[in-house]
């Protein structure tokens, strides 16, 4: 297969510093202004969203503009997908870094002997490990990926969505078409990839700490098996941390599943905990703890 992985992401926004400030307290590195990356070199860029060197927006407001999929090597055009969202293909500008997640210790097997689990800070995205999509035109938009850019099924709810990945080793999705009654071309969000599940909390406990809103997490995926933390991103969509992912080979058989609250969380936090007092958002503990920053100020 020619396309290995996502290289770089292009989002149009309407407030270039408020998306800023996203994604520096997101845990990016700022390369130049507008410009970010992660920990192996995936691309995360910001231009307004009048900018005419942008492709035209698949819906309205800041949203993502550009994909790029990186290749190893083979050259392949430019184009659009059924959604209209615009595609480039280069040769995978990604580097090898020397990052490992923490081990954990299941019953019978001490991976972690004499050294505690860490506690993040914060979180620094190794990757930009997968797109989620919304559509109205599902089927053709896994035959794009299929047949055209040579993508696999992973797993299916029939109808409703498709699970697709660019290798045939690898992680569970690159990609994940969703298609509901309402649904309409556009972005859900972007999966950013941490170490372990340890940085999955210590990256969501800062973010609600630099006052950015959880949507639902941390909480975990049955389908995948991720540990995840959606949090409402001001680029468009929502962005997510993710550790603890299914890895497949080709010997994975995909999977015909039923949409469900239950398929799409086995558990998980709605509103987030909150990052002063690691308590639920909006709780009893966490009002007592707001209660009290307030009457010291």
């Amino acid at each position: 297969m020619s396309i290995v992985g996502i290289d770089s992401i292009t989002y149009g926004v309407e407030d270039l510093e408020l998306c800023r400030r996203f994604f520096l307290d997101w845990g990016l590195r700022e390369t130049s202004a507008g410009n970010f990356e992660t920990l192996n070199g995936c691309e995360v860029k910001l231009r307004r969203s009048d900018d005419p060197a942008l492709p035209p927006p698949m819906e309205p407001g800041s949203t993502l503009r550009e994909m790029v999929w990186g290749t190893d090597g083979t050259q392949l055009d430019a184009c659009a997908d059924p959604n209209g969202l615009a595609l480039r293909f280069r040769p995978t500008k990604k580097k090898a870094i020397d990052v490992n997640g923490v081990a954990v210790n299941g019953w019978g097997q001490n991976r972690r002997i004499d050294r505690p689990a860490p506690i993040y800070a914060r979180a620094e995205p190794i990757e930009v490990g997968h797109l989620v999509l919304f559509t109205d035109r599902l089927a053709n938009m896994e035959r794009f990926y299929v047949e055209r850019l040579g993508f696999l099924v992973s797993d299916r709810y029939p109808g409703r969505g498709t699970f697709l990945r660019c290798t045939a080793e690898g992680g569970h999705h690159d990609l994940f078409i969703l298609q509901t009654p309402a649904s309409k071309p556009g972005l859900n969000h972007v999966a950013f990839a941490v170490r372990d599940i340890y940085e999955v909390f210590g990256g969501g406990l800062h973010v609600s700490r630099q006052g950015w809103t959880t949507e639902i997490g941390p909480g975990r995926h049955p389908v995948s098996s991720a540990l995840f933390w959606y949090v409402k991103c001001p680029a468009g969509g929502l962005a997510e941390y993710y550790a603890d992912e299914d890895h497949v080979t080709p010997a994975w058989q995909p999977r015909e599943l039923v949409p469900s609250p239950e398929n799409f969380a086995e558990w998980a936090v709605t509103g987030g905990i909150d990052g002063h007092t690691r308590r639920q958002s909006g709780g009893p503990a966490a009002e007592t703890g707001n209660a009290g920053r307030a009457s010291r100020t």
